[in-house]
């Protein structure tokens, strides 16, 4: 069959046509690709971002740490512990295998650096800046002032196309917007940074105040040659970013009559973790208040809607508010029925050790500071403490309601059948303790009153919370006398070996990422 000059072009025409039509959309692809590289990787793999983030920071405190010399220039530090102290910062866990003033006062600042990135106030940011680049290119704002509402529903047929309303914000029913505006997770956005500053520049300011108020506090820091203002900062970050760590060895204990010092570092810790929610909400209201912002009414009606983690219902703020400090009540109630008369609070009146036991009690659930020596504690309030450190920080009394079923198909499918067998957090506890056993074996048959299975169980539920309690090690409670062993201050892992301490790593890192293995281990559960 032979085809004439006119419909060969035109059927050249069509082709080129085609053609164009590929390649320009392909170019659009590709450019909106390179626009917002963050979406696909946002929307499909979170737990990557944070895992690698905190690999990244870890590494490079690491680095920053084994560059800067010690205090004692002379005594190096061995790299396994600088890592180990590095990880522990960023993942805010104060887990120690070394003395605090080992390290120099430029080392200290690196530190400082580690947690104050990796609180979870300033991570949470990051995790608001990644929503907002996955929502630009999904419906996004036509126009400044202006959303695109899309009505998917009141269709006047089965063939019609659902319309687009353009409106300005303002003009907007709050229940009738099917997407969050760029803006509003902007300012959402301005309020954590108005929060992180204030929490962590307003603590340390009252830190310092504290210090040159008071001459003895001043001669506590003077005699260790620790600077007020390090002093201040150092402390003030890792208090609201739960950390736990103190430029000191003995941590809070030479302050632990100096309750005003305490009454002040309260609210830091609670600000920065449990009670991180309400606080932030009461921000929100204030900002809205004073700018009259449609988006911060909008964060207010709306908390769930914006999809970020600490944006609480009024609701849920106050069942979290009274599960807090119903926590901390009856941990102090117990700590003072307990310990009244024991030995860690001997030297203290009436007065401190009731102050004492609530700074106690606060820090037991998250942030690791303490006032007394925990191996000197009942066992009845070590086990009460390991509960409490492996409750996450937003537990609370109010049930929440299952989830709603997803429209996703084949894929949720799937989800739901890896989260039923894959193991669940006590499973990965067990597993952990289990192989730290099998490393620190040969101590455990020539010193088990200090290598014994509880106190490596709440070693291992504290790395897992990202608390840093430890019980610690003694010489005394050795069954050979070792006329070369020290007692130290840092934790019960600096006496492990390096197995040991790696694994003490993973579980850090693996307590730090918790969040993404909540719902696992369904098809383990007893029925």
């Amino acid at each position: 069959m032979v085809h004439s000059p006119v419909a060969f072009l035109r059927k050249l025409q069509i082709s080129s046509s085609s053609l164009a039509t590929k390649l320009i959309s392909f170019s659009k692809y590709a450019q909106k690709s390179m626009k917002y590289p963050w979406q696909f990787i946002c929307q499909n793999n979170p737990l990557s971002i944070q895992v690698t983030y905190f690999t990244l920071i870890s590494f490079a405190g690491y680095a920053a740490l084994k560059i800067i010399k010690p205090r004692d220039k002379q005594d190096a530090l061995k790299d396994i512990d600088l890592l180990f102290t590095s990880v522990s910062a960023s993942t805010v866990s104060s887990m120690a295998t070394v003395e605090m003033e080992d390290f120099s006062s430029a080392q200290l600042c690196i530190l400082t650096i580690l947690m104050l990135i990796g609180g979870e106030v300033f991570t949470s940011m990051l995790d608001l800046y990644f929503m907002r680049a996955k929502s630009v290119t999904k419906g996004s704002s036509n126009r400044k002032g202006y959303s695109v509402y899309v009505d998917t529903e009141s269709t006047t047929s089965a063939t019609s196309v659902p319309t687009s309303v353009i409106m300005p914000v303002s003009e907007l029913r709050l229940e009738e917007k099917n997407q969050v505006e760029p803006k509003t997770i902007e300012s959402l956005g301005y309020a954590l940074l108005v929060y992180l500053l204030v929490s962590n520049l307003g603590g340390s300011l009252v830190i310092f105040l504290y210090l040159i108020s008071v001459p003895d506090a001043q001669g506590v820091l003077k005699r260790k040659g620790i600077g007020f203002v390090i002093f201040s900062v150092f402390t003030a970050v890792s208090s609201v970013a739960n950390c736990g760590f103190t430029p000191v060895n003995e941590n809070m204990i030479i302050f632990q009559k100096r309750s005003i010092l305490l009454l002040l570092i309260i609210p830091q810790i609670l600000a920065g973790n449990t009670l991180f929610a309400p606080c932030l909400r009461f921000l929100v209201w204030s900002l809205k208040k004073v700018t009259g912002q449609d988006e911060y009414h909008f964060i207010l009606q709306h908390p769930e809607t914006i999809g970020y983690k600490h944006l609480m219902s009024s609701k849920e703020c106050v069942y979290l508010m009274l599960t807090v400090f119903s926590f901390i009540i009856t941990q102090t109630i117990l700590f003072c029925s307990l310990e009244w008369s024991s030995a860690a609070l001997r030297e203290m009146n009436s007065y401190e050790k009731i102050i004492g036991a609530l700074f106690q009690s606060t820090n037991a659930r998250h942030a690791g500071e303490y006032v007394v020596d925990l191996s000197s504690l009942s066992s009845a309030i070590l086990v009460l403490y390991t509960v409490m450190m492996y409750l996450p920080g937003e537990t609370s009394f109010l049930p929440k309601d299952d989830e709603q079923p997803s429209r996703a198909g084949i894929k949720d499918k799937r989800k739901r059948l890896l989260e039923n067998w894959i193991f669940s957090q006590l499973s990965y506890l067990a597993i952990f303790v289990m192989l730290i056993c099998i490393t620190e074996r040969e101590a455990m048959i020539t010193d088990p009153l200090n290598f014994n299975v509880f106190s490596i169980l709440f070693e291992v539920v504290s790395a897992y919370g990202n608390v840093g309690f430890s019980v610690g090690y003694s010489c005394k409670r050795l069954l050979n006398h070792d006329v070369y062993c020290r007692d130290a201050s840092y934790g019960f892992v600096g006496k492990w070996s390096g197995k040991g301490k790696v694994i003490l790593i993973m579980v850090m890192v693996f307590g730090r990422l918790k969040a993404f293995n909540m719902k696992g281990g369904r098809a383990w559960r007893l029925r």
